[in-house]
């Protein structure tokens, strides 16, 4: 059925969805907002946007603008069709619906072992962040990280398993204590440009060189401004940068069949996401570059950068910042695991339950909470393996060059859903009074060919040729797998039918 032969109305209760949905709507409004913006903010603001600064110096405002667009589509193409059947726990079952089961099982298991990937990343990032912030007081606890890694897993853990609504709450505080920084470090920047504040060359933390003098104002956004100051290569670089750091933007579509009122809910919080791009990404990097010249912004001898917002405020005279941002960090780090946590445990809740095994279809069963604990616990227990897999130097180099190759199968996640969407659009199933993406044939496509754009982009440079090598390796082999697997299963059917 096209777009024009579908029924002006085919909204059903969302009560009558719910039959199936044995999870509790717990999380309001309220939490749903949060959520939504901590999807957006990540470590990646904090600590590594002096790096995307560098490539590309203004400019990197409108690179961040136009990913934040791309992402924004992908957002819509979810929440149309999660608002059409918002008992759904994972947007991935669309993908089987609309393209089949074979990219369904590709789709849902390689989002799952990507989620672990990045939890194991995580919960070392923690470790390691939280390590720093101590150091700043003068306090060693390199030989504790193991610990504090096993500290951190468990209480997020705990939290996952006691109820939906106490995750929704921690979400809710750890967004507020990212958004105070952005803000604080936002109003800072414009006093200072206002005052015309004069700063002296400091020692900034986290920098192997002094931070030159300066004045904070207008001048340092826009003199010499170039598209492309460090080459064309530079710029197309810096989109894979800022992808990557909106990573994981698509959570709040996760959260969908355990919130309450989410036809109300759903919409708004996606349709604010343009405003968070604009206010706590392209607002922080305005105020930053405001205050210290984007050619500062070089490497350390070991290729690490400092922290913007730690020179910002150490620029401004506040030389506790290091231990303030880093806080931050710690906080961000934290809520980045805890929602992979609670992603992971859904999707292989979801993975789990779809399986004819007995001893699989164990692990989808929620608990007298109404949280998936066994699917929850099993991620979990995963990710906890990251300090053993360190202690390895062997090992852990084959598990950097996974993780790097998990963020790039992202990519053939977000292609997959826009597919989905496509044929959504084109079925009977087409809610025509829904939450409706405009101009889907033009915006679907656009964002499509975005996605192979930045997939080419990682072959352009050698630290992330191999992620994207090995991406495609994923891809065709278990991809190739998956749907071999599902033919099969649909001829051995159809023999049995036949019999019959």
């Amino acid at each position: 059925m096209s777009e024009t032969q579908a029924p002006q109305s085919q909204t059903s209760s969302v009560a009558s969805l719910d039959e199936s949905n044995q999870m509790a709507r717990g999380l309001n409004n309220r939490h749903v907002q949060f959520i939504a913006i901590g999807g957006t903010i990540g470590t990646g603001l904090f600590l590594g946007s002096g790096k995307s600064i560098s490539l590309t110096g203004p400019s990197i405002v409108f690179v961040y603008i136009a990913v934040g667009a791309i992402m924004f589509l992908l957002m819509r193409a979810i929440g149309e069709m999660m608002y059409k059947d918002p008992s759904q726990h994972t947007f991935i079952n669309f993908i089987t619906k609309y393209l089949g089961k074979g990219w369904g099982h590709f789709a849902g298991w390689t989002y799952w072992l990507a989620l672990v990937l990045l939890g194991m990343t995580e919960i070392t990032a923690v470790s390691t962040y939280f390590v720093t912030f101590f150091d700043t007081f003068g306090i060693d606890l390199t030989s504790w990280k193991w610990l504090i890694e096993l500290c951190f897993l468990v209480v997020l853990t705990s939290v996952n398993l006691i109820a939906v609504k106490v995750f929704g709450e921690v979400e809710f505080w750890f967004s507020m204590i990212k958004i105070t920084l952005i803000v604080a470090m936002i109003v800072t920047a414009v006093v200072m440009v206002v005052i015309g504040y004069h700063y002296p060359a400091v020692t900034i933390q986290g920098m192997d060189h002094a931070g030159p003098a300066g004045q904070a104002g207008l001048p340092n956004l826009l003199d010499g401004f170039s598209i492309a100051p460090n080459g064309w290569m530079a710029f197309l670089m810096s989109f894979q940068m800022v992808f990557f750091a909106y990573q994981l933007i698509e959570f709040v579509g996760v959260t969908v069949s355990e919130t309450e009122n989410p036809r109300q809910v759903l919409p708004k919080a996606i349709n604010e996401l343009i405003v968070r791009v604009l206010v706590f990404y392209v607002g922080a990097l305005l105020a930053i570059m405001l205050i210290v010249p984007w050619r500062t912004f070089q490497p350390n001898a070991d290729g690490s950068f400092a922290s913007p917002f730690i020179m910002v405020f150490q620029y401004a005279g506040l030389n506790w910042a290091s231990a303030l941002v880093f806080f931050v960090v710690i906080t961000a780090a934290s809520s980045a695991l805890n929602s992979l946590l609670y992603s992971a445990g859904r999707h292989l809740f979801q993975l789990t339950g779809e399986s004819s095994n007995p001893r699989v279809r164990w692990v989808a069963t929620v608990s007298d909470r109404k949280v998936p604990a066994r699917a929850i616990l099993i991620s979990a227990a995963l990710i906890v393996l990251s300090p053993i897999i360190n202690a390895f130097p062997r090992v852990s180099s084959l598990f950097v060059l996974f993780a790097s190759a998990s963020s790039a199968v992202f990519i053939f996640i977000y292609i997959l859903t826009m597919l989905a969407h496509r044929r959504y659009r084109r079925s009977g199933d087409f809610m025509a009074d829904g939450f409706v993406m405009p101009a889907w044939k033009t915006t679907n496509t656009l964002a499509l060919a975005f996605f192979v754009f930045i997939y080419a982009t990682l072959f352009l440079a050698d630290d992330t040729r191999g992620s994207a090598v090995a991406g495609l390796v994923w891809l065709v082999g278990f991809g190739g797998y998956c749907l071999w697997r599902e033919r099969r299963k649909a001829r051995r059917d159809a023999g049995e039918v036949a019999l019959d």
